[in-house]
């Protein structure tokens, strides 16, 4: 179900109680762009700790913005195997009530590659829902309170001159208690609209009326002061601000629920959801751990736990989320194991059974958490611990004991951690042993021209060690293996196992050191003498 900034308030109780009745909630995300390329040594990189990853991230995260988000909350029915999914699909959009206006940037591959899965740009941009964190919510109160509100968009102002010229031009003759409409009003300008006619004209009162109209009376000062203190004012603060956050309300709602949080590759979505649903992603990489901990206790990625599954069970190797759904929704996959849960789409959110849509937030977190991928995984689990004997109608606790080991463990993407444990230290990752490339008669070699020198045959992240000295890290054993083979007999580039012990230039500095305090030591010894008892 696609939800707009139009009909995202009316529904915001309905899809309030659907996050309380949940077992667990799935959510993705859509982006402007993923990495910056205007930042240098900004993509990720085999060599990444998780800190190092981390910053550069963040630096991207503050220069692009959603889109889309997906959420989808599974019920179970009295029939534990059953669980009833409400998918819905959100446009998002920056809030620009009051606030300082929001910068973000576009990646024209990003771009390209979302329109060509079919996104609707349109609602993006007319139809989003607006959104904030708590900082840009305290700076906007603080305006509201004192009176300095003031509108950024500049179609904002179009319309409001607009409707400011109908008011004025109508009141010169109006008389006490007449009223006016001012039509086709969308979505802040409904309030905008009313907030300025009030600032500017004392003796006018307004009111919403619905379908993109504000009524507007010419009042007595006195009798406007009575209005503005009733309960029935639509321009209260609060209302304001409840207006002004958006999709943030839901959020919020989301947070206290303290529901587990399923994803597919989180690390980035999570990254955004504290950033612009929260507060600005601190310079610190254990704090932000520590806060998306408070928030969301219980995290699963369905990444992390389809990896382990390909390991420990019989399952096809996947790379991608739709990939990981056709195989789970193969009836040869275990034909004659138990039943598997069943998983059906509620009314009104049938679309996705109907046609694939991939890469529609909505789509995506149907298919990773609500869908298959989270359930069926779950469920090939148990029945690898139980050896087929699974038990009657597993609840989704009992999911969660058997996932225990994956849980608040983020994939992390080609870096120097497996995963990101929001709940503990990060495990180191297992790879190939690294390579060390000695480059001879081939002066003023860069890091980018060994990549292009290996990338035909493989693939290695590459950083320099030294003038003449670079290291290749892959994550496959073969592509080591093929380029110790193929690269022996060399004219200009050597290639070898790095040793630590014997390559590293702090470790051979330090050598050096030792054996020069040695050497003075020795003459000193051998010049003075034995000392005397």
């Amino acid at each position: 179900m696609e939800v707009g900034a139009e009909g995202f308030a009316r529904r915001l109780p309905r899809l309030r109680r659907r996050i309380l009745r949940a077992a667990f909630v799935a959510l993705d995300m859509e982006f402007t762009g993923l990495h910056s390329t205007s930042l240098q040594n900004n993509e990720p990189s085999l060599f990444d700790s998780p800190t190092e990853r981390y910053v550069k991230a963040r630096q991207s995260v503050q220069r692009f913005t959603l889109v889309q988000l997906g959420k989808c909350c599974s019920d179970t029915e009295s029939d534990l195997l059953r669980y009833v999914v409400h998918s819905y699909n959100f446009f998002l959009f920056p809030s620009t009530l009051g606030i300082r206006d929001v910068e973000f940037t576009l990646s024209a591959s990003s771009i390209q590659f979302l329109s060509h899965y079919g996104f609707d740009y349109n609602k993006f941009l007319k139809d989003g829902i607006p959104y904030m964190n708590e900082v840009q919510e305290k700076v906007l109160r603080q305006r509201l309170l004192a009176g300095s509100w003031k509108v950024c968009s500049n179609v904002d102002r179009d319309v409001l001159k607009k409707a400011i010229d109908e008011v004025t031009s109508w009141i010169v003759a109006a008389k006490e208690e007449d009223t006016m409409i001012l039509q086709d009003l969308n979505g802040y300008h409904l309030l905008e609209v009313q907030l300025v006619l009030r600032q500017a004209l004392e003796n006018v009162w307004t009111e919403p009326l619905g379908d993109k109209k504000v009524m507007v009376k010419k009042v007595s000062p006195e009798h406007r002061q009575l209005l503005e203190n009733s309960s029935y004012d639509h321009c209260q603060k609060k209302l304001i601000l409840l207006s002004a956050r958006g999709f943030t309300n839901l959020f919020q709602i989301l947070v206290k629920a303290k529901k587990p949080l399923v994803g597919h590759n989180m690390f980035m979505d999570l990254m955004h959801l504290h950033d612009k649903f929260y507060r600005p992603l601190p310079e610190s990489y254990e704090e932000f751990k520590r806060n998306i901990h408070n928030l969301f206790p219980v995290i699963i990625d369905t990444k992390t736990v389809t990896k382990s599954v390909q390991k420990k069970c019989l399952f096809p190797r996947v790379s991608s989320l739709l990939e990981a759904y056709a195989v789970l929704c193969s009836s040869n996959l275990n034909p004659k194991g138990p039943p598997c849960p069943v998983i059906a789409l509620a009314s009104g959110c049938s679309r996705y059974a109907e046609k694939k849509s991939p890469h529609e937030a909505g789509y995506d977190a149907f298919l990773c958490g609500s869908g298959k991928i989270l359930l069926k995984n779950s469920f090939r689990v148990c029945v690898g611990i139980w050896h087929g004997a699974v038990e009657a109608d597993p609840s989704f606790s009992q999911y969660l004991t058997v996932l225990a080991e994956h849980v608040n463990k983020v994939n992390f993407i080609r870096g120097g951690v497996s995963s990101i444990n929001f709940s503990g230290e990060d495990a180191p990752c297992r790879h190939p042993p690294a390579l060390i490339v000695h480059v001879r008669g081939w002066p003023g070699l860069t890091e980018r021209q060994i990549y292009q020198e290996f990338k035909a045959r493989c693939r290695f992240d590459v950083r320099r060690l030294s003038k003449n000295q670079f290291i290749l890290l892959s994550n496959q054993y073969k592509h080591v293996r093929l380029v110790l083979r193929n690269y022996r007999h060399h004219p200009h580039l050597q290639v070898s196992v790095y040793r630590h012990w014997r390559h590293s230039p702090s470790v051979n500095c330090l050598l050096q050191i030792s054996g020069i305090v040695a050497l003075w030591s020795l003459l000193a010894f051998a010049l003075g003498g034995a000392p005397s008892c």
